[in-house]
């Protein structure tokens, strides 16, 4: 009508800013949504309250002979059977478990920390540096690991043992041998994250405003390249407890009184026929343990993936 000044609309309301999300944060709801490795770190975390707080709760004594009860299978008194001095399987397992693990997880520690070191150093030099680590790189690289591992042990097994003793001796022996076989792919994977985001804005940033080179790869470019390792760090505690059951199975890991997985198999394979739950159930965990961090290993590697859309 005449006369009636329009009436203007009303402001739309500004929406309210989300919160920042943490990277942290971030990643684990990526890696909720990989339901697989979800599921398998649940598993991976049963078997590893299991080997920690199973001997406490079953309490048979891994040496413990019983020569009437010798390779019986699964019963209410031996779960997982007896091996063929009659000793309780599950017992045995529950005690290797823990060393199979700690061997794996010092590896990776061993594995992880010298690959970004070597990684890092090469990724932020220039020139000779850069090319004698990469060098050094390729030259463990086309070692043989196997024929390496059997030539270390029969140089320095009898020494450490003297040492240490043999079970400390044994533990040193394998983690150093394979964590110092297993840092390369970390290496090179460390220095490719180092010479891509060396030339970010941020990085760039940084350094105009001053920050020193050893603030630039703590504060701004290893934390950022720290996803891919993490994912390397998986896959090395797989392949690390893999080498440990492969040296126990040759007869060159742990000694016969320490029970391993690994050793478990050795002691079994030559009673298969008539004892096949002997070998079953510690190679079944075995591929259970690599099978869930390799899964992991999955989730991980989608959850620091920033290309993959979740």
């Amino acid at each position: 009508m005449a006369g009636l000044t329009p009436v203007s609309p009303l402001p739309e309301k500004a929406p309210t800013p989300r919160a920042p999300v943490s990277p942290g944060r971030e990643a684990w709801r990526r890696f909720k949504r990989h339901r697989l490795a979800v599921v398998c770190a649940f598993i991976l975390g049963f078997i590893i309250l299991a080997v920690l707080l199973g001997p406490w709760i079953w309490r048979v004594p891994i040496n413990e002979i019983d020569f009437t009860a010798r390779m019986q299978g699964p019963s209410w008194a031996h779960p997982l059977g007896t091996d063929d001095l009659g000793q309780d399987l599950l017992a045995r397992m529950l005690y290797g478990g823990r060393i199979s693990l700690a061997v794996g997880l010092a590896a990776m520690v061993i594995a992880i920390t010298v690959g970004v070191v070597v990684g890092a150093v090469a990724g932020m030099s220039k020139g000779p540096v850069d090319v004698f680590l990469m060098w050094l790189t390729d030259l463990f690289l086309s070692l043989p690991q196997l024929p390496l591992l059997l030539l270390i042990f029969y140089l320095f097994n009898d020494t450490l043992k003297k040492w240490v003793g043999a079970e400390m001796g044994v533990f040193i022996l394998v983690v150093a041998v394979i964590g110092g076989l297993r840092w390369m792919p970390v290496a090179r994977l460390v220095r490719a994250q180092f010479l891509s985001l060396r030339e970010k804005e941020f990085v760039e940033a940084a350094r105009a405003l001053g920050a020193s080179p050893w603030r630039q790869v703590t504060v701004h470019i290893l934390p950022n390249a720290m996803g891919p390792v993490i994912v390397a760090a998986t896959i090395d505690v797989a392949a690390a407890i893999i080498a440990e059951s492969t040296l126990s199975f040759l007869g060159l890991g742990f000694p016969p009184d320490i029970p391993t997985w690994g050793r478990i198999l050795f002691d079994a394979k030559d009673h298969m026929d008539i004892a096949p739950h002997w070998a079953l159930f510690p190679g079944l965990l075995i591929f259970i343990t690599v099978l869930t961090i390799n899964y992991i290993g999955d989730g991980l590697r989608d959850a620091y993936d920033p290309r993959r859309v979740l």
